[in-house]
């Protein structure tokens, strides 16, 4: 569909969650409801987006425009139902076909999406709702058919007894010819239970111009979950997490326990990764083939090549190379640059440092700020110490240079190539290639001292 425009209800307050927080912006994984539902129409190649907002309008657009662009915003001052919502986007429903969805259906797809625009454009549609049959419909607007073709939708507190038992509903999604629904709009009244402009009698009206109306009953129910509460959004969370781990699984990864791994929906790993309990991997992140993700490990918008292993460690906005081993309890921080065949072990944290392939940074040590060679090897308790309290300098470490134990290297600073330092020095001054550099005080023995101070 060339033409598709998608208008995004999320204007409302969402007082259920018991929130400070607007109600689309509640996280599913590592992404907001809203985020999730601005892809899916991106996926559906919509040319035009557009997103109502009213409740904590400026932390919404704000959110929202610094991920997405090419996102235009209309504002609904006050909450007067989903029809009057429509209204407020102005221009933007003038043309084309309109497709209505609601910023709080995290699980909608793009694919649903294609089959509805397919549907409605096949048929010759003025207007296409998506149904779903329900064994418990409570609460929700019920599809009203006669002789199989739609009727009207009656909402829960305006629907007779007979009306009450239809198990076929609205699920808030819909799709228009613009004109058509323009002219509805016009037409809308408030004379219900709630005092609100509906949506869905905009479809009752297109009917009553002779104008021809569509149904799409919904293959799966859960991809429009609405998140009422805190207790939905688990639930949402819980299938969200299920289909992305099925996906992976299909593709070749292993999930030790699908139910107590958590990955979002960008990341990409690859074929023959295994992937242990408790692990949180977020954002932008791809991990390739071949690699061991330990336990209770979190990697965020990081890439980690072949073969790597991670075990129960942090990882932030870093790159691993082939090969390397890291943690456990090790902290990558962004920008850290870890080559092939290194060993990053436990307790050691890197900061922005680019650090060579074969290094080991074995235990107990902080690399920040610094360019460390190939085949370097920093003994226990080492710290680059990069921050003067108001700037931060870098380090230079130089190929299989050796930095002994409990070594304190003061930036700005050059360690050259195979070039030790002794077990405790604090290092101020550049090391020439192929040397050794003491810098601690010479050892003296105050023979019995103890004696003396406890006269």
């Amino acid at each position: 569909m060339n033409d598709l425009k998608v208008l995004i209800l999320a204007a409302g307050q969402g007082t259920r969650m018991k929130s400070d927080v607007p109600k689309v912006l509640h996280r599913v994984l590592d992404k907001t409801m809203l985020g999730y539902v601005i892809e899916a129409s991106k996926e559906a190649d919509a040319k035009e987006i557009c997103v109502v907002v009213g409740h904590q309008s400026a932390m919404v657009k704000n959110t929202i425009k610094d991920i997405y662009e090419d996102i235009s915003f209309a504002v609904q001052k006050e909450q007067l139902g989903t029809g009057h919502a429509v209204m407020q986007a102005g221009d933007f429903i003038k043309s084309g076909n309109i497709l209505v969805l609601c910023g709080d259906t995290p699980l909608i797809t793009a694919e649903t999406i294609k089959k509805l625009c397919e549907k409605h454009e096949n048929e010759g549609n003025s207007a296409t709702v998506v149904s779903m049959v329900l064994d418990n419909p409570t609460g929700y607007g019920r599809i009203i058919r006669e002789n199989d073709n739609f009727s009207k939708i009656v909402e829960q507190k305006d629907a007779d007894s007979e009306q009450a038992k239809v198990k076929e509903v609205n699920t808030g999604v819909y799709i228009f010819k613009a004109e058509k629904l323009c002219e509805a709009l016009s037409g809308l009244s408030n004379e219900n239970a709630q005092n609100e402009y509906y949506l869905t009698d905009t479809l009752e009206i297109i009917k009553n111009s002779g104008e021809k109306i569509g149904i799409m009953v919904a293959e799966d129910d859960k991809e429009f979950m609405g998140v009422n509460s805190k207790l939905h959004l688990s639930y949402a969370i819980k299938a969200m997490k299920e289909r992305i781990n099925t996906n992976l699984m299909l593709d070749g990864v292993t999930i030790i326990d699908p139910e107590n791994t958590y990955i979002g929906k960008d990341v990409k790993i690859g074929p023959d990764t295994i992937i242990y309990p408790g692990c949180m991997i977020e954002g932008k992140t791809e991990i390739g083939d071949s690699c061991i993700i330990g336990p209770n490990t979190r990697i965020s918008s990081s890439s980690i090549d072949n073969c790597v292993t991670i075990q129960m460690s942090v990882l932030l906005d870093a790159k691993v190379k082939s090969f390397t081993s890291v943690g456990p309890y090790a902290y990558l921080r962004p920008n850290s640059n870890i080559g092939e065949h290194c060993r990053i072990g436990d307790f050691v944290e890197i900061k922005n440092s680019n650090i060579d392939d074969g290094t080991k940074v074995s235990h107990l040590t902080y690399v920040g700020d610094s360019d460390v060679g190939k085949c370097v090897n920093f003994g226990c308790g080492t710290v680059t110490v990069n921050y003067d309290g108001k700037n931060k300098f870098r380090c230079k470490i130089g190929d299989e240079a050796f930095i002994g134990c409990n070594s304190n290297l003061v930036a700005p600073v050059e360690v050259g190539k195979r070039a030790y330092t002794a077990a405790g020095s604090t290092i101020t001054k550049d090391i020439p290639e192929d040397s050794l550099a003491i810098a601690r005080n010479k050892q003296e023995n105050k023979n019995g001292w103890r004696k003396k101070v406890n006269k």
